[in-house]
């Protein structure tokens, strides 16, 4: 068994990354809890999509139009990953939803460009990377909105996803996206789909929290990147004015929490990091899942920082995509079982 550190040994390529992120998020964030988005946008570099192959993958932008009345609404889309190598079969899809404390980021952002890429390579599977509206200017529950809509979208548009196989469909997102992947899974449960079939979810480091501080938060106070006084901003941020964080979408199964026992919830991985001051939540997110039933597995990093998973020279990283690609692989087969028995 590895040692547990009590810092982490990262090489300085990701040091000196995570510290520009730092540096970027800080100097955006305003006391009055907005965001200069000038500012951050400048910071945040943005690849275009592939729209030649390469590697075996080619990407697009999509725009998902949403009608409200008479007139579309909303500048909603995402980036579709394909692979192009030959294959005999459909794959699985992935609808990632990404992190940035629900304020920063986007599906561009080259941080998760190139993570989506190396998901839709290495799996394989059809991503959908969802450019969900950002915090403070669309405050909850426009982001679970934005996602659910996706879902929709996705099952009305089966021919834009030839490759896939919409009823081996993932929901998948990190630290926020992570939070939002949670909310938009319970949204599908309810609603009646044609196509797409939910039959699994990846909870990478998700961002949950409450009023209470736990013993991780104290503890690893001075880690890279996530720390009380940045998430404390994010759900001022992104929360109801007056509400606090034992609001039921942050502290999902607290004092304020909506029952989700009869939800046909997917099976669900959640994935921790020893290094991370959120993993507290993170392992009360997967016991509360086991203890309402539902199909829940945990998988602990100890030596991982917050976003480890994005980094593909730490070794964790590479560990993580395989555990990533032992789930999917395993929903997707007894889903096809499944179908086959109904057959």
């Amino acid at each position: 068994m590895a040692e547990i550190q009590s810092s982490p040994d990262l090489p300085w390529t990701v040091r000196l990354f995570i510290f520009a992120v730092s540096f970027a998020v800080d100097t955006s964030c305003r006391s009055n809890f907005t965001v200069n988005r000038r500012l951050w946008n400048l910071l945040d570099y943005k690849p275009s999509p592939l729209t030649k192959p390469h590697r075996n993958l080619k990407s697009s932008d999509v725009v998902v139009v949403v009608v409200v009345g008479d007139y579309p609404s909303r500048n909603l889309w995402f980036r579709l990953y394909t692979p192009t190598a030959a294959t005999t079969k459909k794959l699985p899809i992935i609808v990632f939803f990404h992190g940035g404390g629900f304020a920063f980021m986007s599906a561009s952002s080259k941080l998760y460009d190139d993570f989506c890429q190396r998901l839709a390579r290495e799996l394989p599977a059809v991503v959908v990377s969802v450019n969900y509206s950002l915090a403070p200017e669309h405050r909850y529950p426009c982001q679970y909105d934005d996602g659910f809509d996706v879902l929709k979208f996705i099952d009305g548009s089966s021919s834009l996803f030839e490759g896939a196989n919409l009823g081996q469909c993932f929901l998948a997102g990190d630290s926020a996206g992570g939070n939002i992947a949670h909310h938009v899974a319970i949204r599908a449960s309810g609603h009646e789909f044609r196509h797409v079939k939910v039959v699994g979810m990846l909870a990478i480091q998700p961002f949950f929290g409450g009023e209470e501080r736990t013993e991780s938060e104290t503890r690893l106070k001075n880690m890279p990147l996530v720390n009380m006084e940045r998430t404390d901003w994010m759900w001022k941020a992104f929360l109801p004015e007056g509400s606090d964080r034992d609001h039921p979408v942050v502290n999902v199964f607290g004092p304020n929490a909506v029952d989700i026992s009869g939800v046909d919830f997917p099976a669900t991985i959640v994935f921790v990091g020893g290094l991370d001051q959120l993993q507290d939540w993170q392992k009360r997110y997967y016991e509360g899942l086991k203890k309402r039933g539902k199909q829940a597995e945990l998988v602990v990093f100890p030596n991982a920082i917050h976003t480890f998973y994005a980094y593909p020279e730490l070794d964790d990283s590479s560990v993580f995509i395989h555990r990533v690609r032992d789930f999917v692989q395993a929903h997707a087969i007894i889903q096809c079982n499944s179908n086959s028995t109904l057959i």
